[in-house]
């Protein structure tokens, strides 16, 4: 391979970087999965015949996919002993271009966690990244009629699953940085005005840091439970925290007394708050302590 070959292959797989992300990180769940998946896809590439490939970026998507699937084997397995609730590491969605224009809510990846592998790249690959069956077939090494039951299947369970239109982001805004400051001082009359009657709130520690191992529904239960963190900490705001977006949720950084980085994100039904997702568990957090320290301290930052 010449110099030149070389820079238009490493050229090529930039260009194609952020849709493998968007597709792995849909696929796994986790940011450091993801990342690791397209560093493995980056060497297979450079060890691939690119001068017979007519599309790189469909080429890449097919490794990656296969390598997803090979991950996925493994992560099933550790989830099914995972202590408490699993939830999906915290994707920073601050800048939409970043991610491309397409669902990374906290709701359908939970959603997708209850579709086989197979199930669940032939309906990402269809259904939200737009490949035509044949490439799906390419990809999973079925046959074209196998991808379209596969995905019908997923679509299926999926639209059963996915949340109602996200708030505007001035609203989701709003209402997350109302929320944390009445979380954090106990002032249940203030949540009761911005929590619907049917909230959920699931907690991920991971079994490393201090979570609800099972979720908190309803109203009456969800303030009891912010009245008794609150009493607990002080009744007052983090030293560091900040208003930001994750997995196109509005969300508020922080991190804790106890020295924990903490991520919370809210999704916003009919105006009111109807879905908690609290991430704790530091091994899903560490790629958002530069986030968070960027705030530069205390207050609502928000880009």
């Amino acid at each position: 391979m010449t110099a030149q070959q070389e820079k238009d292959g490493t050229n090529a797989f930039l260009t194609a970087r952020p849709r493998l992300f968007a597709a792995a990180y849909r696929m796994l769940g986790t940011v450091s999965d993801a990342e690791d998946i397209l560093q493995d896809a980056y060497l297979r590439w450079q060890a691939a015949p690119q001068a017979q490939v007519q599309d790189a970026t469909g080429y890449l998507m097919r490794i990656t996919t296969r390598l997803c699937l090979d991950q996925l084997k493994s992560a099933r397995a550790r989830r099914e002993t995972y202590p408490g609730e699993w939830l999906p590491e915290p994707l920073l969605t601050d800048d939409p271009a970043e991610h491309l224009d397409h669902d990374v809510s906290v709701a359908l990846l939970l959603a997708l966690e209850t579709l086989s592998p197979l199930e669940r790249a032939a309906f990402l690959l269809h259904d939200i990244f737009d490949s035509s069956y044949d490439d799906v077939s390419a990809a999973l090494n079925r046959s074209s009629a196998a991808c379209r039951q596969l995905a019908a299947r997923a679509r299926r369970k999926v639209q059963r699953l996915r949340p109602q239109a996200p708030a505007n982001p001035d609203q989701g805004r709003d209402l997350a940085e109302a929320f944390f400051r009445a979380s954090r001082t106990g002032d249940t009359a203030a949540l009761t005005q911005i929590l619907a009657q049917e909230v959920q709130l699931i907690s991920d520690g991971g079994g490393k840091a201090m979570a609800t191992l099972n979720p908190i529904y309803g109203l009456e239960r969800v303030l009891r439970l912010c009245e008794g963190l609150a009493r607990k900490a002080g009744r007052g705001l983090p030293e560091h925290w900040r208003l930001c977006q994750l997995n196109g949720l509005p969300a508020i950084l922080s991190r804790e007394p106890d020295g924990i980085l903490q991520a919370i994100a809210l999704e916003v039904w009919n105006g009111r708050i109807a879905r908690i997702y609290v991430t704790r568990n530091p091994d899903k957090m560490r790629h958002l302590a530069e986030p968070l320290m960027q705030s530069e301290g205390a207050g609502p930052s928000c880009p």
